[in-house]
Protein backbone atom coordinates (compact mmCIF):
# COMPACT_ATOMS: atom_id res chain seq x y z
CA UNK A 1 0.00 0.00 0.00
CA UNK A 2 0.87 3.56 -0.65
CA UNK A 3 2.15 5.86 2.24
CA UNK A 4 -0.52 8.96 2.42
CA UNK A 5 1.65 11.73 1.92
CA UNK A 6 0.13 15.58 2.19
CA UNK A 7 -0.46 17.24 -1.07
CA UNK A 8 2.18 20.33 -1.15
CA UNK A 9 -0.41 23.57 -2.46
CA UNK A 10 2.28 25.94 -4.37
CA UNK A 11 2.40 29.80 -3.82
CA UNK A 12 -0.47 31.37 -5.68
CA UNK A 13 -0.77 34.66 -7.12
CA UNK A 14 -4.33 36.13 -8.13
CA UNK A 15 -4.93 38.12 -11.42
CA UNK A 16 -7.60 39.83 -12.82
CA UNK A 17 -8.30 38.81 -16.85
CA UNK A 18 -11.35 39.18 -19.00
CA UNK A 19 -12.41 36.88 -21.23
CA UNK A 20 -14.80 37.22 -23.96
CA UNK A 21 -18.34 36.57 -22.98
CA UNK A 22 -18.60 33.65 -25.52
CA UNK A 23 -15.17 32.17 -24.47
CA UNK A 24 -16.74 32.02 -20.65
CA UNK A 25 -19.66 30.58 -21.81
CA UNK A 26 -17.51 27.84 -23.50
CA UNK A 27 -15.89 27.01 -20.62
CA UNK A 28 -18.76 27.13 -18.64
CA UNK A 29 -19.99 24.40 -20.46
CA UNK A 30 -16.89 22.19 -20.49
CA UNK A 31 -16.46 22.62 -16.96
CA UNK A 32 -20.20 21.93 -15.65
CA UNK A 33 -19.67 18.75 -17.80
CA UNK A 34 -16.62 17.83 -16.66
CA UNK A 35 -16.70 18.68 -12.48
CA UNK A 36 -13.90 21.20 -13.04
CA UNK A 37 -13.61 24.03 -12.02
CA UNK A 38 -12.87 27.55 -14.25
CA UNK A 39 -9.84 28.01 -12.60
CA UNK A 40 -8.53 24.21 -13.24
CA UNK A 41 -9.38 24.71 -16.65
CA UNK A 42 -7.71 27.78 -17.17
CA UNK A 43 -4.56 26.68 -15.68
CA UNK A 44 -4.63 23.60 -17.45
CA UNK A 45 -5.02 25.16 -20.58
CA UNK A 46 -2.23 27.57 -20.27
CA UNK A 47 0.19 25.06 -19.11
CA UNK A 48 -0.50 23.36 -22.35
CA UNK A 49 0.06 26.25 -23.72
CA UNK A 50 3.36 26.71 -21.92
CA UNK A 51 4.69 23.06 -22.82
CA UNK A 52 3.60 23.58 -26.46
CA UNK A 53 5.53 26.77 -26.55
CA UNK A 54 8.66 25.13 -25.42
CA UNK A 55 8.87 21.98 -27.23
CA UNK A 56 10.57 22.00 -30.23
CA UNK A 57 8.46 22.73 -33.03
CA UNK A 58 7.66 20.05 -35.73
CA UNK A 59 8.16 21.30 -39.58
CA UNK A 60 10.06 24.41 -38.82
CA UNK A 61 6.94 25.86 -36.70
CA UNK A 62 9.28 26.99 -33.84
CA UNK A 63 11.69 29.26 -36.39
CA UNK A 64 8.26 30.82 -37.61
CA UNK A 65 7.14 31.73 -34.15
CA UNK A 66 10.64 33.26 -33.20
CA UNK A 67 10.34 35.54 -35.89
CA UNK A 68 7.16 36.46 -35.03
CA UNK A 69 7.72 37.01 -31.20
CA UNK A 70 5.71 39.97 -29.81
CA UNK A 71 3.03 39.98 -32.43
CA UNK A 72 0.79 37.43 -30.61
CA UNK A 73 -2.71 38.79 -29.85
CA UNK A 74 -2.34 37.86 -26.28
Amino acid sequence: MKQFQIPSNPPKTSKTIRFPNDTIESIKQITESHACTFSAFVIAAVRAALEAESEPAEKGLHQKSRKTAGKHDC
